[in-house]
């Protein structure tokens, strides 16, 4: 296995950016934020680095699925419902039957993503998509932290 450095790719000013993406969510579903991310990386100009996503909550998550047929979204979730099925005799019930399997199903996927940028766009493979996944019955307003360290295009 041979690693290639493109000499070009090796900085040492480094910028760091930070900001908030509010979703508002509505039931138990995937919503794709890829747009939203890519608006913000043009907005401030990134070149190449790494941008993490965390998601400030314990029931709601975040992934990186198919985002060319809708259907895979509806059969994550179905999965996700199967392996953490509401009243299943859970200790923690204080706020509602689907808030423990919801922290079952944030537990298993992920609460942070962290995406190579390249002259200013995610890598992602062709039919990659990023996606807020919503696990509670009732709307909920969910916030994720951006950060993106790297190369700003004004920067250089």
């Amino acid at each position: 296995m041979a690693l290639t450095i493109s000499p070009a790719a090796i900085s040492t000013g480094l910028s760091q950016v930070r900001a908030t993406l509010d979703i508002a969510t509505d039931r138990p579903g995937m919503s794709e934020i890829t747009a939203a991310v890519a608006r913000w990386l043009d907005d401030i100009g990134a070149d190449d680095g790494l941008l993490t996503l965390f998601i400030r909550h314990t029931s709601a998550s975040l992934t990186i699925q198919e985002n060319a047929d809708a259907d895979v979204q509806r059969d994550l979730v179905d999965a996700l419902t199967r392996l953490a099925p509401e009243n299943a005799g859970y200790r923690h019930a204080t706020e509602g039957p689907d808030d423990m399997p919801a922290h079952i199903k944030a537990m298993l996927t992920s609460v942070s993503l962290t995406l190579p940028v390249v002259h200013g766009r995610t890598v992602l493979g062709t039919w990659q998509g990023i996606y807020l996944i919503e696990h509670r019955a009732r709307p909920h307003r969910r916030t994720i932290a951006l950060q993106f360290v790297g190369n700003l295009m004004d920067a250089k």
